[in-house]
């Protein structure tokens, strides 16, 4: 019974731990959008960050029904805001590039004190 309840309690805290998303905020036509869909978004959900917070896209004029509370208002696409418990931590405006997100993103990310780069 003890190893039951252990393996119930370490899956119920494990599906609870996971609070951070990242949330991309778009709309249809965005170049920069765009260019994100093609370099990143295939391989972004297999990279510790992807793991660590996951994708949520929410459209630039249905922010008011996405239930995050932003800290100021979003104007450019893309925008990306790292949430936790539904509140933003923290936010990168635009895509220049891959070469400009990485590194960005490791920054906002570590706003979190939950995460550890793992260098994958």
């Amino acid at each position: 019974m003890k190893p039951l309840l252990v393996f119930v309690f370490t899956i119920f805290f494990a599906a609870t731990a996971q609070a951070a998303e990242l949330i991309m905020v778009e709309q249809e036509g965005c170049t920069y959008c765009e260019m994100w869909n093609e370099q990143i978004a295939p391989i972004y959900p297999k990279t510790a960050e992807g793991r660590f917070a996951p994708l949520r896209r929410v459209d630039i004029f249905e922010i008011d029904e996405s239930g995050i509370a932003f800290a100021r208002e979003v104007v450019y696409t893309p925008t990306f805001v790292l949430v936790e418990d539904g509140r933003e931590i923290a936010r990168l405006e635009g895509y220049p590039g891959d070469a400009f997100f990485w590194p960005m993103l490791d920054r906002i990310l570590r706003a979190s004190a939950d995460w550890v780069d793992t260098g994958s």
